[in-house]
């Protein structure tokens, strides 16, 4: 059983490790796929009293492209969220798509890189 954990755990962080890289106009044709996200964030901004954060990239919202989401549980993971204001960064995750726009749940720090 163990073996099968550590296999499971290498074979998921090698599949992240090797995410393909785009840019946040390109989002739409990736909707489904684990990529990394590059691009200068345009904008950080929080929502519904602090309960959601947006990394906006492609734009400030509502004309974004592309956005990393961080929800409240787990928000106290991310305590320099807003430093990332104008710096390149690369965001890794499954796109997925809301209302139309494309965006990464984000629930741990290592699924964002500053550059």
């Amino acid at each position: 059983m163990k073996t099968l954990v550590l296999t499971l755990g290498i074979v998921v962080l090698a599949t992240s490790a090797h995410a393909e890289t785009i840019s946040p106009a390109e989002t739409q044709q990736y909707v489904g796929k684990n990529v990394t996200v590059e691009g200068p964030v345009s904008e950080v901004h929080h929502v519904a009293s602090g309960k959601v954060t947006f990394i906006d990239m492609g734009g400030r919202y509502p004309n974004n492209t592309f956005a990393g989401v961080i929800f409240t549980d787990d928000a106290s993971k991310f305590s320099d969220v807003d430093s990332l204001n104008g710096k390149t960064v690369d965001i890794t995750g499954t796109v997925t798509l809301y209302q139309g726009r494309t965006e990464i749940i984000l629930s741990d720090p290592v699924q964002i890189k500053a550059k």
